[in-house]
């Protein structure tokens, strides 16, 4: 029964989430929101690791709930709805003082759900990376760490200090600069994603390099609940899940101090290329 762990905490946890915030609310639609999100990653990781249905793992189980719900996030959360769900609308609904949309996302997702799931939403839910894994260098060209790291604090205080000056400016109709601001910042994000990752050969570059939600997602990763452990008794050393990893992560190493420890995404492409099934 171990195996069925994972899928279930997920689903126990954002099933937790989407009825308190409901109850809390009187919202129906956070019931909806959370349930949907939290089934489509339980199904997923149900299937990737083939706990689902007796199915051996399905390779494409990840990039399907990527898609269940990038898409949905993207076209019918910020589309449809226009809500601006990039960081720049974390901000804008905290300087609000509004607990709804991207703040409770970013709260959820991106500040203390990784004390759960760790970086689970880069692999599972992103809709920049849900394109950007889509390219052809899955696995990157080399896995030494570029000197450019710091550029994602750049556009972290970029975002903040844009939001800010909108509200120190008095600039009117701040909901629809937001909307535009929402579409223009996609585009830039998936631009450069696609451009960094043909110039580094590297899928994952943009999260590795640019990405400014990493700055909340690194540190609250570190001591994540679901993470990938490696049994040293069935392991023989052969390097081929760290040659395998697009987040460049030493998964071998079970200490929280493992080399890139806060980057994992819980792809579980490593475990799949065991020999030994040692993670």
């Amino acid at each position: 029964m171990a195996k069925y762990k994972v899928p279930a905490l997920l689903w126990i946890v954002f099933e937790v989430v989407a009825v308190v915030l409901w109850r809390a609310t009187g919202n129906l639609f956070y019931l909806g929101n959370f349930s949907y999100i939290g089934t489509a990653l339980a199904t997923g990781t149900a299937l990737a690791t083939g706990t689902a249905l007796y199915l051996a793992n399905w390779r494409y189980a990840r990039h399907a709930v990527q898609f269940a719900i990038g898409t949905y996030m993207l076209v019918y959360l910020g589309f449809l709805c226009h809500e601006n769900m990039q960081i720049e609308g974390f901000w804008y609904y905290l300087f609000l003082g509004s607990f709804e949309a991207a703040t409770i996302h970013y709260a959820v997702a991106k500040i203390f759900g990784p004390l759960v799931f760790g970086r689970g939403w880069c692999g599972y839910a992103c809709w920049t990376a849900m394109v950007l894994d889509l390219l052809p260098y899955k696995v990157p060209a080399t896995h030494e760490r570029r000197s450019f790291g710091w550029l994602r604090y750049v556009t972290f205080v970029a975002s903040l200090a844009f939001v800010g000056a909108l509200f120190l400016l008095g600039v009117p109709n701040l909901a629809d600069v937001m909307w535009i601001a929402f579409i223009v910042g996609n585009v830039i994000y998936y631009v450069v994603g696609i451009a960094l990752a043909f110039a580094l050969k590297d899928n994952r570059a943009f999260c590795k390099y640019i990405c400014p939600v990493t700055v909340f997602l690194k540190p609250m990763s570190k001591r994540a609940v679901v993470r990938v452990t490696c049994d040293k008794d069935k392991c023989i050393s052969c390097g081929k899940c760290r040659k395998i990893c697009p987040m460049d992560v030493d998964v071998t190493d079970n200490s929280l101090d493992r080399r890139n420890g806060t980057e994992c995404i819980l792809c579980m492409e490593c475990t799949k290329v065991c020999p030994k099934k040692a993670l």
